[in-house]
């Protein structure tokens, strides 16, 4: 079979098969594309797993169907059409199985496969707080200067936000489209999406001029979760369509996290469910690269400030916390409390006194007020 009559095969059958049908992947796995399109074009016998009514429905949508005009139109908006077992096809989406995508139609200059060994799914509701904008932008940006790819949905919100950040970090970044990507959807997104499709990479199942619909969102996310090494939610209601992507990361075995928010918010209550069912809680870029990069590219250690009694030599930290918050102390009892002796609680003592820690008066010892004022930090300012 020549490689062209495969690729006119699949581009015909993304016209007339939904994606994510299991039923027509499983056919196109058994006996190929060209034998499937073919009998899909010419009415035949019905196939195994649908009823007489549908499969009348795709014979009648397999009429209509004209993969040499969608090619073309490709052609003439600067789309590509990428098939499974073909140099630039993401072998990591064959783990949808027979799910998997009949090919994807891409716009953009970049090798997606190249582009998909290193990346990250950044997703979350459309209708999100200035925190989760916030969130969304400052984590892509901390990715791309990473050198990861940020892969998200081309939505309002949270999505439009990730690949806004990649942008502005000069980094590279896809968008996922549940349409074909010659036409733009949301419509208030055409100009930041054809910004991807000169920076990056804009990518769909549906072939040219196709329209988005509410289940083709649901099954676009995924190929975002199938696609990437792993996927970040930040906001994300109970019933939020970010959920989708996170639980189609698991079920795939990628790496799933979430960004808290505050508990009082609804539009984190499905971040926090997710959580608690075993993602991985992130707040920074670095925090996600530890997770979904090589060994080694471990976060940052997280701790507070280094405070100057932290400078301090173990014995003379002893010492120093053995005095009373209040009145003074006799260096016998300083040393009672230290577990030392009393000389060595002297000699620690004018230490002390030299750097400012405590003062003597008489034969007691009491702390100065830069000593109060610094244990008080280090107890968080309780």
């Amino acid at each position: 079979m020549a490689a062209g009559s495969e690729l006119s095969a699949r581009a015909f059958l993304t016209r007339v098969l939904e994606p994510g049908d299991a039923t027509g992947g499983r056919w196109v796995r058994e006996l190929g594309a060209v034998t499937v399109a073919r009998r899909l074009r010419d009415g035949g016998p019905r196939l195994a797993g649908v009823s007489d009514k549908r499969w009348a429905g795709l014979c009648g949508r397999a009429a209509q169907a004209d993969p040499a005009r969608d090619l073309a139109a490709a052609r003439e908006a600067g789309v590509r059409f990428v098939c499974p077992g073909t140099p630039q096809w993401p072998a990591q989406l064959d783990d949808l199985g027979d799910a998997r995508p009949l090919g994807l139609w891409v716009r953009g200059g970049p090798s997606l496969r190249l582009w998909a060994l290193r990346s990250v799914a950044v997703v979350g509701a459309r209708a999100c707080t200035e925190y989760g904008a916030h969130m969304a932008a400052h984590l892509a940006a901390g990715l791309a200067d990473r050198g990861w790819v940020v892969v998200s949905g081309g939505a309002y919100g949270v999505d439009g936000a990730a690949h806004r950040g990649a942008l502005g970090s000069s980094g590279a970044t896809v968008a996922v489209l549940a349409c074909g990507v010659d036409r733009p959807y949301p419509r208030g997104h055409a100009a930041l999406i054809d910004r991807i499709a000169e920076q990056g990479l804009v990518v769909g199942e549906l072939p040219p001029g196709d329209h988005p619909t509410p289940s083709r969102f649901v099954v676009r996310n995924r190929v975002i979760a199938a696609l990437t090494r792993g996927t970040v939610v930040v906001e994300a209601a109970y019933r939020s369509g970010s959920l989708v992507t996170a639980r189609a990361a698991q079920r795939l075995g990628r790496h799933t996290m979430g960004v808290p928010g505050p508990a009082t918010s609804a539009r984190s209550a499905g971040v926090h469910e997710l959580l608690r069912g075993g993602a991985t809680l992130v707040t920074d870029a670095a925090e996600i690269v530890e997770l979904v990069g090589d060994m080694g590219e471990l976060a940052p250690a997280r701790h507070g400030p280094v405070l100057p009694r932290d400078l301090l030599e173990p014995d003379a930290r002893e010492v120093l916390a053995a005095l009373p918050a209040r009145g003074a102390a006799t260096a016998a009892d300083v040393a009672r409390g230290a577990g030392t002796t009393t000389d060595d609680a002297i000699a620690r003592l004018y230490e002390l006194r030299s750097l400012g820690y405590v003062e003597r008066h008489g034969e007691g010892w009491k702390l100065t007020r830069r000593a109060v004022i610094s244990a008080r930090a280090g107890q968080g300012g309780c």
